[in-house]
């Protein structure tokens, strides 16, 4: 028996497979993405490392890795984030080690990042598959923007702009698999898990859907 195969767990299979989900604010992404999570067993979200301090509600290594600016500085040097981002003078990043660790064990390991974040990320790791949620239309996504009653219209309107960049952006650097039109949230979900289900046997679809 070789070291790898003595290593490998019973619950360890083949069908490893990095999941990228994008959307605009008020698409449903989240949801969409928990509903995968729920529905495929092996399934795990990759947990972001950070420059910021933590908070009271957060628990180490399942909201955050928390680490400093040095560390956060060693781990870019080595080359050992798949993507990075700096959020009002904070950094965040998905450490590469653990992602391709669950991705050897079978895993089903789900990034839900913005579109510069997938960007890096298939840059590095080609073989994921990216699934970008896209709304019916602009006017849907206003209004449901606008449904949601937490912000003023001032900051919808910010909302509303940035995700008409990221809809363009998606379109046009061709770094996502599929764009998943979320018209009904139920069906949607159900799209999504049959996509993912034979991404993971080899069997990936592309396009718009």
């Amino acid at each position: 028996m070789t070291e790898e195969e003595r290593r490998r767990l019973a619950t360890d299979t083949d069908d490893g497979l990095l999941l990228i989900i994008s959307g605009p604010s008020g698409v449903g992404k989240t949801t969409i993405t928990r509903g995968v999570e729920r529905s495929i067993a092996g399934s795990v979200f990759s947990v972001s490392a950070t420059t910021r301090e933590p908070t009271d509600a957060d628990v180490e290594g399942v909201d955050y890795h928390f680490v400093d600016a040095a560390a956060f500085d060693k781990l870019i040097a080595h080359d050992d984030l798949l993507e990075m981002a700096n959020v009002f003078g904070k950094r965040y990043g998905t450490p590469r080690a653990w992602v391709e660790e669950q991705l050897a064990r079978g895993r089903l390991v789900i990034l839900e990042i913005d579109v510069e974040g997938a960007r890096q990320v298939k840059a590095k790791m080609p073989e994921a598959f990216g699934v970008f949620i896209m709304p019916p239309s602009e006017d849907v996504l206003l209004r449901r923007l606008r449904g949601r009653k937490r912000e003023s219209e001032e900051h919808i309107q910010k909302r509303f702009a940035e995700a008409r960049r990221e809809m363009e952006q998606a379109e046009s650097l061709g770094i996502y698999d599929v764009i998943l039109v979320n018209d009904d949230l139920e069906h949607t979900i159900a799209n999504a898990i049959r996509l993912v289900t034979d991404a993971r046997q080899g069997i990936r679809a592309s396009g718009r859907i």
